[in-house]
Formats: C-alpha cells, sequence, structure tokens
C-alpha cells in the first residue's frame, strides 16, 4: 500500500527568496504544485488569522510573509485566489496589524472576512455534528489550500492543519461549541466533524517560527526551521507534532481523523520526504500544561473523567498586564470574564474552561492555574517524555 507523503524543508527565517526557493522545493518532493493543482482553477487559501488582529511576530498567525511567496506560487498558475479566514476586530480592517491586507493589496489577490460573505448550511455527518455552517467560498473553489501555523493548544494540547479548519464556521458558533463540548477530546471530535465538511486539496504548515506552551496565542515564539507540505494535512499535524516532542496519535484531532479514514495520522504509514524528522527534531519545545494526551479512553470512564477534571485549566487575570481591551469579556461564551470596579476578573462560578479568553488576549494578561493533582499529572508526563527522549 502506497504512503503518504510530507515533505520537510528547512528555512532559517522569513527572508521572501528563502522561503521561495523551500516552498518550490516542498511541492517538487510532492510531484509539483502544477500536478495538485490545475492552472486557471479556483482555489481558497485558509490562513491561520486569529481573532483579535496581533502583529506576525507574535507567532499568532500564519506569517504573511510566508503567505506571500505561497500566492506567489499559485500566481505563476493564473489562479483565481481567495485568502480568507472568519475573524473579529474592533477595527475597521482586521488585517491591517497582521499585515495581511498590504500582501494581498500587492500582489493583487482577493482577501476576505468570512463573516461578510454569510454562511451555508451542509451536512456534516459527524460524531458530534450532523450539520454545519460553513463559508460558501470553500465548495465555490476548485481547491483548497490550508496554510496552519505550528503551534501549541492550551485546550487540544496541538494546533495545525485540521484545527485551522475551525475557522471556517461563524465566530458565534465556535463560542457556542466552546461551551457545549468542553473537553479536549470531545471538543476535539467537533473540530474533526467540521474538518470532514471541507477537507483541504494541499496543507503547507508555517514551522519557521511556532509557538511553545500555553498557545494558540498565550505562549512564547519558538523557532522550528522547517516548512511542511502534503496532500494530506492529517499526516502534516502527525509530522509536525513529531517534531515539536509529541506523540502524534496522543493529539485527539490526529487519532480521530485517522481513525474515521481521513488522513494518516501514524508516523509508520507516513513517507516523509527532505529533511528526516530526527533531523529538525526540537527537543526543548514547551508543551501546553493540558498537553496529557495519553490519558485516553484506554482507562475506565470514571477514572478519565476524574483526571481531566483535574488537568482542567483555570483563567486568572494578571492586573498589570491587563490593558483593558475588553476582548475576553466579549468573547466569553458564559458571561465568566467580567468587567467591574475599573478591573476586568474571571468569575470561577460561571467558567467552563473553554479558553476562549486566553486565546483572545494578545497581552498575556490571562495566565492559565491547574489543581494540584493536575500539576502532578502533568509533571510526571513531562518527567517521561523527557526521560524517553535521553534514549530516541
Amino acid at each position: 500500500m502506497k504512503k503518504t507523503k510530507v515533505s520537510i524543508v528547512r528555512v532559517a527565517d522569513y527572508e521572501s527568496e528563502e522561503i521561495y526557493t523551500a516552498l518550490k522545493r516542498n511541492l517538487s518532493l510532492l510531484g509539483g504544485l502544477e500536478n495538485i493543482i490545475k492552472p486557471r482553477s479556483k482555489v481558497f487559501v485558509k490562513i491561520n488569522h486569529l481573532s483579535p488582529p496581533s502583529s506576525p511576530d507574535d507567532a499568532i498567525v500564519t506569517h504573511p510573509s510566508f503567505t506571500r511567496e505561497v500566492l506567489r506560487l499559485l500566481l505563476e498558475l493564473n489562479l483565481d485566489i481567495t485568502v480568507g479566514d472568519d475573524i473579529q476586530s474592533k477595527e475597521k480592517d482586521g488585517f491591517l496589524l497582521s499585515g495581511y491586507r498590504k500582501v494581498c493589496n500587492d500582489l493583487g489577490v482577493r482577501l476576505v472576512n468570512l463573516k461578510e460573505r454569510g454562511f451555508r448550511e451542509v451536512s456534516c455527518k459527524g460524531q458530534i455534528l450532523k450539520n454545519a455552517l460553513i463559508s460558501p467560498l470553500l465548495h465555490e473553489a476548485d481547491y483548497i489550500l490550508n496554510l496552519p501555523k505550528l503551534k501549541t493548544h492550551s485546550l487540544t494540547a496541538f494546533t495545525g492543519a485540521v484545527k485551522n479548519m475551525f475557522g471556517i464556521i461563524p465566530y458565534g458558533l465556535r463560542l457556542d461549541y466552546h461551551r457545549l463540548y468542553k473537553w479536549s477530546d470531545v471538543f476535539s471530535e467537533m473540530l474533526v466533524d467540521i474538518y470532514s465538511c471541507a477537507p483541504p486539496h494541499l496543507t503547507i504548515m508555517d514551522g519557521i517560527v511556532g509557538m511553545e506552551g500555553e498557545g494558540p496565542s498565550g505562549g512564547s515564539p519558538k523557532r522550528v526551521g522547517v516548512i511542511l507540505a502534503s496532500q494530506d494535512s492529517v499526516a502534516v499535524d502527525a509530522v509536525a507534532s513529531k517534531i515539536v516532542g509529541f506523540n502524534p496519535m496522543n493529539i485527539f484531532t490526529t487519532q480521530n481523523a485517522h481513525d474515521r479514514g481521513l488522513g494518516t495520522g501514524e508516523i509508520e504509514k507516513i513517507e516523509v520526504a527532505g529533511e528526516d524528522i530526527s533531523g529538525v527534531e526540537v527537543r526543548n519545545f514547551k508543551h501546553s500544561a493540558v498537553a496529557a494526551g495519553f490519558i485516553k479512553r484506554k482507562i475506565p470512564s470514571f477514572l478519565h473523567g476524574f483526571i481531566q477534571s483535574q488537568l482542567t485549566l483555570t483563567p486568572k487575570i494578571t492586573i498589570n498586564k491587563c490593558t483593558l481591551c475588553m476582548e475576553c469579556v466579549g468573547i466569553c461564551p458564559k458571561g465568566a470574564a467580567k468587567f467591574n470596579g475599573g478591573l476586568v476578573w474571571i468569575d470561577k462560578r460561571l467558567c467552563i474552561h473553554c479558553m476562549c479568553c486566553h486565546e483572545v488576549c494578545r497581552f498575556q494578561a490571562i495566565k492559565l492555574g491547574q489543581r494540584p493533582l493536575g500539576r502532578i499529572f502533568r509533571g510526571a508526563g513531562e518527567f517521561f517524555r523527557k526521560a524517553k527522549s535521553l534514549f530516541i
């Protein structure tokens, strides 16, 4: 049986010509872009542009310099290109701060905030969702190109290609799903449901500078130095997560998508072209406190629930870092983030631990606390991960 292929190419920084050359090599290892996307067709490019807008130097968004070079390659095939994501911003144009408006204007490429075009209900046939509201731009395109950012995540442990497709549904619905599906494994099943509605034809991951720690916005930039590409988004996530020290099948989105036949999550079944994983592995990459993917349904459900509850992270405002931007207050689906007496605070009685407030805070003013037993579980997991790495 032919293995799915993922290409890995080293890239030192966001210097344009180096990225362009690396992308050409990435795609040549897959057989060439022209053999994946037909010339003169319509392509929707899904970037990772987390709300609210942020500087590309914060490693929160797919870097615009990376996307620019991808778009240059697409334009060589005379493609009709639309770049987009569903974002919320207090500014008139939410794509200015990140640099995306300039990049797309310079290249003459259409850039769309998905909420401006509305959403269409489609049949989902998922494990959680039976239908979903997604942007019609994806189904109007001949090809979907996925450009995720390599990051950790405080709820799902890792976020990459599969989770990037969460942005094709409306902002309000994303908040609602955070409220409804608050456990990481169930939330991940829902993410895979959405991914299954519009699986990308090609994924190219920005792993030049990723994010470690409490991602996807509260962590720290971390140089990884690679670009990954594949026609299988699940395989990209598997290889990328392996590079930064995860067991890929311990990432719920990867495991669930693999089990459903939506892609390949087992490293042994993936052909890696270009660089070897061992040659680009980042051994000191910091994971989120919730990254205990070894806890799965193999253990009794009552014990699984108890451990999950101990690993649950609770947000807390760091007053001296809070700018009173009110983004956390606006995004909280349960009204747990409150403004009172000139301060923002979290009402723990209402908090459902969905991490929306943490995800939206650009100023690292929201820290995540964990129960004592949760810290012990996490410490044990880190110990065994580091011990294992010494023998690899």
